[in-house]
């Protein structure tokens, strides 16, 4: 069985256990937390951090959470909204002007959050991705595809210029730097959306699937990249340009521990070690149900929130490649997994059975 790092509760066996599993299935590293009242019950990694196994995957290896990263956006957005600096229900113009164009003046802000804006697609090229005022005016230009607040489509790249924007034009900062300077610093969470040099040793890449390549492109389950505009590949993720860069959907980098934590604010009514970030009634505004229905883009029937799929009594969402982060408030439980080993979004249940086996801990608390 694969060694397993880390600490857990005894009544949370079961989770360190699934990743043992994982990693003699083939996966090639990982870590998983679980937090319970905003303090890890489960802390722990396995496997390696390169695609040839000769580096271990250690405590602070750290790695590219892809949509994971939306979660803490929307985390950005709902801090401001519960400080009254942004109202969710005004037009997305009153704080950025030029987002009027096109037909778009009657874009809410919650369209944002809940991927009902109608600009799922991103039309420019990956290079564009990297230059934020380019990419934001690209966006700002676009007509919606239907009729804003009416259908949802996933906004897969798009949603953190969009959102991220409109935190830019209230606060005069990047999400990264907000993030830095509100959320992640203030809780000591290994969290980042734009990563410097010095932290590019504890990276660990993406490995495509089995049988796939660096070239591997990002799609939905039963769908083709194409059709959601230009394609991310697993070397567009794994080099160093998009690392630098802040892509709000997409570029976030840090570990399960890192994640976990950050997101037991909202599992445990905003206030996590002493560290209030918003209110009780701020964090049920993520629960609030914006649609349900067929994703116009996924082409499966989903709910969301503001900022976060809702899944039965869970809210979070995951990301390319298998990392995910869901948030059980009644249980003021987060769990987190993050890897570096991607598979085809059609055969991956990991994450799901990572959260099982955390309920299967709850139950044995409440015992």
């Amino acid at each position: 069985m694969a060694e397993i790092q880390g600490s857990y509760d005894d009544l949370f066996t079961a989770v360190p256990g699934v990743l043992a599993a994982l990693l003699d299935a083939g996966d090639v590293g990982a870590s998983v937390a679980v937090f319970v009242d905003g303090e890890p019950v489960v802390d722990v990694w396995g496997g390696f951090a390169d695609a040839d196994r000769t580096i271990p995957w250690q405590r602070d290896t750290i790695a590219g959470v892809w949509s994971v990263t939306k979660t803490m956006t929307a985390l950005c957005a709902l801090i401001l909204a519960d400080r009254g600096e942004l109202d969710l229900d005004l037009p997305v113009a009153r704080y950025w002007p030029e987002f009027a164009a096109a037909g778009k003046d009657g874009v809410l802000v919650r369209h944002l959050l809940a991927h009902t804006a109608g600009l799922p697609n991103w039309d420019g090229s990956v290079e564009e991705l990297y230059d934020w005022p380019s990419a934001t005016a690209r966006l700002a230009a676009q007509a919606p595809q239907w009729e804003p607040g009416t259908a949802a489509g996933y906004h897969s790249l798009t949603q953190g210029f969009l959102v991220g924007e409109v935190v830019r034009r209230i606060t005069g900062r990047s999400v990264g730097e907000f993030v830095a300077d509100e959320v992640a610093g203030p809780l000591g969470a290994d969290f980042r959306i734009g990563l410097s040099a010095e932290h590019d040793h504890r990276v660990a890449l993406s490995v495509p699937p089995p049988s796939r390549d660096e070239d591997y492109l990002a799609s939905a389950p039963g769908k083709t990249a194409a059709s959601a505009g230009t394609g991310i590949r697993v070397r567009d993720g794994n080099s160093v340009a998009w690392r630098r860069v802040q892509i709000p959907a997409a570029s976030g980098f840090g570990n399960a521990r890192s994640v976990a934590l950050v997101q037991s604010v909202m599992a445990c009514g905003g206030t996590v070690r002493g560290v209030r970030l918003l209110s009780q009634a701020g964090c049920d505004r993520a629960w609030e149900e914006q649609f349900s229905g067929e994703d116009r883009i996924l082409g499966m029937p989903m709910r969301y929130g503001l900022g976060y799929g809702l899944f039965g009594s869970t809210y979070g969402w995951g990301g390319w490649g298998g990392s995910m982060v869901m948030i059980e408030p009644d249980a003021r439980m987060a769990v987190a997994y993050v890897t570096n080993q991607m598979r085809e979004p059609g055969d991956d249940n990991r994450g799901l059975e990572v959260l099982m086996a955390a309920y299967d801990g709850i139950k044995a608390l409440r015992a």
